[in-house]
């Protein structure tokens, strides 16, 4: 019984192949449609009344990839290497069986064809492709970990060259319709309703079902392997690069151009299996289970906001109201009118809420210049923003985010001049990144309606918004604020009330670590590098300057402010004290910081620093100043998740990842704790605490969760 894949035959002899997965709103290459597939292969093979076949799609998209779902728990499940080669092997033969069936296969690629879609129309003779907008071509596989192993690595280099090749393996790019008709990796574009035709006509008229590469005489474009100096030369590069790239944190992208630099050398069969033997070690290994579960499941179960309140009707937001048009206020109206929303953005002077709608046509600008968008587009957008200094604006809001000055008593006043304007059943979110939320919503005659809505900087760039839960906010409250983050397109999380909250605290966790090191007389460029040598974007020190040393500052100051008596110092504050207040070096923003900012020319860390803080005679390891930041930022995740600030760890990996950059390889800071193993964390936190300070000390919560072997996720 085949329940994936619709057969036809028409009275052409032309057998139709339409893949539809019941229940599913896209197609993907699970185990059933695979058996399905071979099924149907053989079928046109064996049938004398059947002259060739069309695949074609019953969804809006083609195939949408590998249903990784099947591959994710693999590592948990104690997969061997041999095993995930079983895997690749079997569907690499049922592609490798259409290939050469002797009959002609064409297919007709109606939309998004990725992963193991894209390898599956690599393997029929022709390929017609949707020329419209959506439809996109790639092998995303590197970006979770994996590589293509179904043939990717094997025949997009025989039929376009490594040269071209390899961005789309090794970077993930994606092909529009345009390229990649230019790129030679499909015969013809044509609208979504002519496809089925042109590959009927194809079929009729000129059918060839022999591969490039299985032809006699077959050479590979631009040459392959060492006899190739061009081709040698790429691979040399390439492999250098990567490893600077990836500073040996990802596996598979050296895999990836491993398999196809060796299985190209040799004929396509044994390509393939190279491929799979490298396909096998990677989906055997910790880091693709990091990254598959982080990067693709549960980010997508966040993106369908597996977090919202159940019994809640779901809502649009159609006019948003944004209080404060700095560079966070008019990144948030960007992206709003962006998704369709009438903008209000509200300053306390005309000329500052002008310029925060500025902020906008800034990036429109760029994108009209890049081909992104048109003038007319571009003009809509702006029409949707509305600059004002008058609150009575602001009537009529479904939804308003207050985007002002770090100030308890600023963000008060603005809260009841909006509570006195808008509706009674809108809701009311502010962008703090540290005050609690439920001390903000003091201030309002509706504080069930009051929710934390942080956005991260730059808001058109960064993807996660995070909600943050008060002590009165309500189950409508908080599903009205996640479908507006939906709206917008952004993934969020959703994180109880607390001071810094999740992000920010442990965000400040790793600045003040990179401080404290500098304190101690550690080479500033030795933690810098090591920062990134583990996987983070940039330095500690370098991304202090970015956010401003001024506002960690007065956030601390704000803090302490508020706890009295109870509130500790962090050991790295005296550094931020002196840069700020005595030297006036206040961050990036300000031209200096821990870095000199000279105009058009490089930054570089400030010479000044050496003077401040003599350099020790006995560096450490640079696996110790790593170890010192991964495992500052995890135990502070573990104590949030201790305290009920994030109930699961998913959102713990996700607002790692997405929030402030931990690296993507260790799958978040949680599954960074349960990669290295529960036990071996708690001891070295325990080593790292005698020698460094409490910070890294461990609760009995911990400790016992370590003696039980009990992981942050199920196994």
């Amino acid at each position: 019984m085949n329940n994936t894949i619709q057969y036809t035959v028409d009275n052409d002899g032309i057998a139709t192949l339409l893949i539809d997965l019941p229940g599913k709103s896209m197609n993907v290459l699970c185990a059933e449609l695979v058996s399905d597939l071979s099924e149907c292969v053989d079928k046109v093979a064996t049938d004398e009344n059947v002259s060739g076949a069309i695949l074609a799609s019953g969804k809006s998209a083609f195939i949408a990839g590998a249903d990784l779902t099947e591959l994710v728990t693999a590592y948990d499940r104690g997969t061997t290497a041999e095993e995930g080669y079983g895997w690749s092997r079997h569907l690499s033969s049922v592609l490798r069986k259409l290939e050469t069936c002797g009959k002609p296969f064409a297919v007709a690629i109606n939309g998004l064809a990725l992963g193991g879609g894209f390898e599956l129309c690599l393997a029929c003779h022709y390929r017609v492709m949707s020329n419209h907008p959506k439809a996109v071509l790639g092998l995303p596989e590197v970006s979770i970990g994996l590589i293509p192993g179904a043939g990717g690595t094997q025949r997009l280099p025989r039929l376009v060259g490594t040269e071209k090749a390899l961005p789309v393996i090794l970077q993930g790019k994606k092909l529009k319709p345009q390229q990649a008709l230019e790129l030679g990796v499909v015969h013809e574009i044509a609208p979504v309703s002519e496809l089925l035709d042109r590959a009927k006509t194809w079929l009729l008229e000129t059918p060839h079902p022999v591969a490039p590469w299985d032809a006699k005489g077959f050479r590979m474009p631009g040459g392959a392997g060492a006899s190739s100096p061009k081709t040698a030369q790429q691979f040399m590069v390439g492999t250098s690069l990567l490893a600077g790239m990836t500073q040996h944190n990802y596996p598979a992208p050296i895999a990836a151009i491993s398999a196809v630099y060796e299985g190209c050398i040799t004929p396509i069969d044994t390509g393939l299996d190279i491929e799979s033997q490298y396909f096998g070690q990677l989906v055997s290994g910790v880091t693709a289970r990091n990254m598959m579960r982080s990067l693709f499941v549960n980010k997508g179960a966040a993106d369908k906001l597996a977090r919202r309140p159940r019994g809640v009707e779901k809502s649009r937001v159609t006019k948003l109201g944004i209080l404060g048009a700095g560079m966070m206020g008019a990144g948030i109206a960007y992206v709003s009118a962006r998704a369709g929303m009438q903008v209000v953005l509200l300053d306390t002077e005309i000329e500052s809420a002008e310029l925060g709608k500025a902020y906008s046509e800034n990036l429109l600008n760029k994108a009209i210049k890049r081909g992104y968008s048109t003038e007319e587009k571009a003009q809509a957008l702006l029409n949707m923003i509305h600059p004002t200094t008058e609150y009575a604006d602001l009537e009529g809001c479904e939804l308003v985010i207050e985007a002002v000055f770090e100030s308890r008593e600023i963000k008060a006043a603005v809260t009841a001049k909006t509570e006195a304007v808008i509706p009674e059943n809108a809701i009311f979110a502010s962008n703090t990144s540290t005050l609690p939320i439920t001390g903000l919503a003091e201030a309002s005659k509706r504080p069930e309606s009051f929710i934390g809505l942080h956005f991260f900087s730059p808001v058109d760039k960064m993807p996660l918004v995070e909600l943050i839960v008060g002590e009165k906010s309500s189950d409508e409250a908080i599903a009205r604020g996640l479908d507006y983050i939906q709206q917008i397109r952004k993934t969020p999380i959703v994180v109880n009330d607390s001071p810094g909250f999740y992000t920010s605290r442990v965000f400040g966790t790793s600045t003040n670590e990179g401080a404290t090191m500098l304190m101690e007389g550690i080479n500033p460029a030795l933690i810098e590098n090591a920062a990134k040598m583990a996987g983070l974007p940039v330095g500690p020190l370098a991304v202090s300057d970015e956010v401003t040393l001024e506002l960690g500052y007065k956030i601390t100051m704000q803090i302490a402010a508020d706890m009295g008596d109870d509130f500790e110092f962090p050991s790295g504050f005296p550094v931020i004290e002196k840069l700020v207040t005595e030297l006036d070096r206040k961050g990036k923003r300000f031209g200096k910081g821990f870095y000199e900012y000279p105009e058009g020319e490089k930054k570089y860390l400030w010479p000044g620093l050496a003077e401040l803080y003599p350099l020790k005679d006995e560096q450490p390891p640079v696996q110790e100043v790593i170890d010192r930041l991964m495992y500052r930022q995890a135990l502070e995740t573990a104590r949030c998740f201790e305290e009920g600030v994030m109930d699961h760890a998913a959102d713990a990996d996700i607002g790692s990842i997405f929030g402030w950059g931990f690296p993507p390889w260790t799958g978040g800071t949680l599954s960074f704790i349960d990669t290295v193993g529960i036990k071996h964390f708690v001891a070295e936190c325990d080593r790292m605490a005698e020698a460094y300070g409490s910070r890294f000390a461990v609760s009995d919560w911990l400790r016992d969760r370590a003696e039980r072997g009990e992981t942050f996720h199920e196994v």
